[in-house]
């Protein structure tokens, strides 16, 4: 079901989006070459905790997830791009990490991604992170009052075509609000003034996600990370946006903090 939000509920779900900004911007200060994947999740975990948030992954087990997630963020590394389930790994010069977050705070869920370079970046890797973070750009501004989903959409994929990637449409953006998901879903690809009408109060989770040669994925026998078939590193990038009669508010907007 699809559910709109009111003012005043918006105005509620701030103190979550500001968290889960302010979170990922020290995590992404505070990972280099040589940390631990569990050690980000036992940070994440700690600023949980000092917040008096709640964890929307370590008790998440969808249809699609082995088990529940156990975990309190994905941590995806190169040629895995969503749902990395943090594991003893410790990473090295180059690598291309995509955090993803989202807590409850008061009822009210947030949820957001940023992909960066540890050490030396490769010039390929920082394009596919400028196309991700510039369709999601792209995505906000269709979402706009008397636009449809496919708007969204379509925005999404002429970034990520226009760029040379294919674009898989198995996971994409979904409806946000007092949970993590549900309706509608926005596919990172579709056909303008196709779909859902959007409306002022809904809120949605958008993240434009791109694997640099192929759209197949492959799961790990985790039963959770998710990775391309052919090995080419993958980048994620996600807003949780509020459509109002004013135009889209980034709830998770982090350029408060000086990043993007």
């Amino acid at each position: 079901m699809i559910e709109l939000r009111t003012p005043a509920e918006i105005e509620a779900m701030r103190p979550a989006g500001r968290f889960v900004a302010e979170t990922l911007a020290t995590l992404r200060d505070e990972t280099a070459v040589g940390t631990n994947l569990l050690a980000i999740d036992r940070r994440a975990h700690d600023l949980i905790r000092r917040a008096g948030a709640e964890s929307c992954y370590i008790d998440y087990h969808p249809s699609f997830g082995a088990s529940p997630f156990g975990k309190v963020i994905c941590t995806s590394i190169n040629d895995a791009v969503l749902h990395g389930l943090p594991h003893d790994y410790t990473l090295r010069d180059g690598d291309l990490v995509s955090l993803d977050f989202a807590v409850s705070i008061d009822g009210w869920v947030a949820d957001s991604a940023v992909s960066f370079v540890v050490g030396t970046p490769r010039d390929e890797d920082l394009a596919l992170i400028e196309a991700t973070q510039t369709a999601l750009a792209a995505a906000i501004a269709a979402a706009t009052v008397g636009n449809r989903i496919g708007d969204i959409s379509h925005a999404i994929a002429q970034v990520g075509h226009g760029a040379g990637y294919s674009i898989n449409t198995d996971f994409g953006g979904h409806g946000v609000g007092r949970e993590m998901h549900g309706d509608p879903h926005v596919a990172n690809d579709g056909k303008p003034g196709r779909g859902y009408p959007l409306r002022a109060g809904l809120v949605l989770a958008l993240e434009p996600w791109f694997l640099q040669s192929t759209d197949k994925l492959v799961t790990d026998p985790d039963g959770w990370t998710l990775r391309s078939a052919d090995g080419s590193r993958g980048s994620h990038s996600e807003h949780t946006v509020a459509i109002t009669d004013a135009g889209p508010i980034v709830l998770t907007d982090r350029s408060f903090l000086g990043v993007d």
